[in-house]
């Protein structure tokens, strides 16, 4: 079942120093059809989603996305890392910028019954499948190759 989250909880989308992005993502775990919501005054900031490289070097020139409605929903359909940063000037650099990695979903990874496996090794082995396919599409964030 797909999850809604208001990016930055009830403080929004903003460059005032209230949320930091980074640890606000940190505790949560993302999967496909899962949809953040942009919460904003679309008077003073926006949302675009960017490439890795628009993202590390807070550069909104060429985004893949330009969201400006101040409420804006964004329904994470693939697996892999996005990118997000509000292009008005300076407050991608004061933090004002998201990076959410979409991992699969546990259920999805559950091995086919065997009469050789027993529950605690099935159990065992999708939590490994989870956590080597998560290590995987992180590992492709950080060399940038995501969304």
């Amino acid at each position: 079942m797909a999850t809604v989250y208001q990016v930055g909880d009830f403080v929004g989308w903003t460059n005032m120093g209230q949320v930091n992005y980074q640890d606000w993502v940190a505790n949560k775990n993302f999967h496909g059809g899962d949809t953040p919501i942009f919460n904003y005054n679309n008077q003073f900031h926006n949302v675009k989603k960017v490439t890795h490289q628009g993202f590390e070097s807070c550069n909104a020139t060429s985004p893949l996305a330009t969201y400006t409605n101040g409420s804006d929903t964004v329904t994470l359909e693939k697996l892999g890392c996005f990118y997000f940063i509000c292009g008005y000037p300076g407050h991608c650099q004061a933090g004002q910028k998201i990076d959410i990695l979409v991992a699969p979903a546990t259920s999805n990874l559950s091995p086919t019954p065997s009469s050789q496996i027993s529950p605690i090794s099935a159990s065992t082995l999708s939590f490994s499948n989870l956590s080597w396919v998560s290590g995987v599409l992180l590992t492709i964030c950080l060399l940038g190759f995501g969304y």
